[in-house]
């Protein structure tokens, strides 16, 4: 199972970026952005899961990340791959970071995002 933290070690490796933290009404919201043109590639969320449609009780971490529909739409699963919450569900999904193994596969997805939104 990845945490926050480390997607945020990773992307700092990787990209040079740390987490922002834009709304005070969401302290744990951290937006993923690139340095140069401050978009973002990625949106961690703490949530409850029947927002999501899923059984659960307490907040779980989400990713956002951008992804090609055609790749989304095969990645969707309803389990731990989502469309995105409060996102475009085209081009966006939501994954269920305790839910979610390898690690290898979220850093890919991750790669794609990053790439997709420069």
């Amino acid at each position: 199972m990845l945490t926050r933290e480390d997607i945020f070690k990773h992307v700092k490796e990787k990209y040079g970026t740390s987490p922002d933290y834009p709304w005070e009404k969401y302290p744990n919201y951290a937006s993923l952005r690139h340095t140069s043109n401050k978009k973002w590639y990625g949106l961690i969320m703490n949530v409850l899961p029947e927002k999501l449609g899923l059984d659960g009780h307490g907040e779980i971490d989400i990713l956002n990340l951008k992804c090609p529909p055609e790749i989304s739409d095969r990645l969707r699963n309803g389990e731990n791959i989502l469309p995105g919450y409060h996102m475009d569900k085209e081009h966006w999904i939501s994954i269920v970071l305790e839910r979610t193994d390898p690690e290898g596969e979220i850093y890919n997805l991750i790669e794609q995002s990053f790439h997709l939104t420069k």
